[in-house]
């Protein structure tokens, strides 16, 4: 990565308007939540799903719930502990610090289902969580079209063996099983309604931005939401990744091969100097 290209990103956040923000499981690293297709590997992190070889794509499958659901609701009560707990590192807000200082502000667009950007500060109105949010739940074999908060549920997990302990939630209006409002693999009975309504307001916002940057933050190509997202904004693209930089030299996309806070911080830098 050369200077030159953090003082163009620079310039061309100048230039915008509206700030997009993109992001992948990567933005999280650095707040020390686990990167499941890192270097430590989704096994590492659940020793005993990796004891049993169940991968990553078994049990982030309603598949899991039918089949055993403590088991299933160890994995995911271990992962709503996890975020309720993690504070967001500074780079969440050095990009609110960038999009205030534009005309229409800043929106996500995020894979992430941790709540970390909300958590950070970032209005609930200008998030769109395209795969859904673990601190909301929905019926598992969908009685009904609503969602609820998952405040009121508190997890006592097994670590040892990804067990939950005590009472498994259930549906309010029918009494079933409980689940994440996630859109897991293999998911037909997700429900869409939550990030449909988001993803509607933030097109209704890009329509109104006349020069959009985009800023990716650390969204591999392995499940590629995210990365397609970016790239068909119609808009700058600015990619902070420090595994999978690539970009297309023939369109507006810059590259900085770093992890997500030293990316963020690097630019907010460039920025204060432009």
């Amino acid at each position: 990565m050369s200077s030159a290209d953090l003082e163009q990103a620079a310039a061309w956040l100048a230039e915008a308007d509206g700030l997009l923000i993109t992001a992948g499981a990567g933005i999280g690293i650095d707040s020390g939540l686990p990167d499941f297709r890192g270097p430590g590997g989704f096994w590492a992190v659940y020793p005993a799903l990796g004891q049993a070889r169940i991968p990553f794509e078994s049990i982030a499958n309603p598949a899991a719930f039918r089949n055993d659901p403590r088991q299933a609701w160890g994995f995911y009560g271990h992962r709503l502990e996890l975020y309720r707990q993690t504070v967001p590192h500074a780079g969440f807000g050095l990009l609110q610090g960038m999009g205030q200082r534009m005309a229409h502000g800043c929106w996500v667009f995020t894979s992430n289902v941790d709540g970390q950007f909300q958590k950070a500060g970032f209005s609930e109105q200008r998030i769109c969580e395209i795969h859904g949010s673990i601190h909301h739940l929905q019926c598992s074999v969908g009685c009904t079209e609503r969602i609820w908060s998952a405040a009121d549920f508190q997890p006592r997990v097994d670590h040892e063996h990804c067990q939950l302990l005590g009472e498994l939630p259930h549906c309010p209006h029918c009494g079933q099983l409980a689940r994440p409002n996630i859109l897991m693999f293999g998911d037909g009975e997700w429900i869409a309604r939550r990030t449909m309504l988001q993803y509607q307001r933030l097109e209704q916002w890009m329509a109104a931005v006349d020069r959009l940057v985009c800023i990716e933050i650390g969204a591999g190509g392995h499940i590629p939401t995210v990365r397609h997202f970016s790239e068909n904004t119609g808009g700058r693209l600015i990619r902070i990744n420090p595994a999978e930089p690539e970009i297309d030299p023939r369109k507006q996309q810059l590259a900085l091969p770093l992890g997500a806070l030293d990316g963020i911080s690097r630019l907010y830098e460039a920025c204060r100097r432009d």
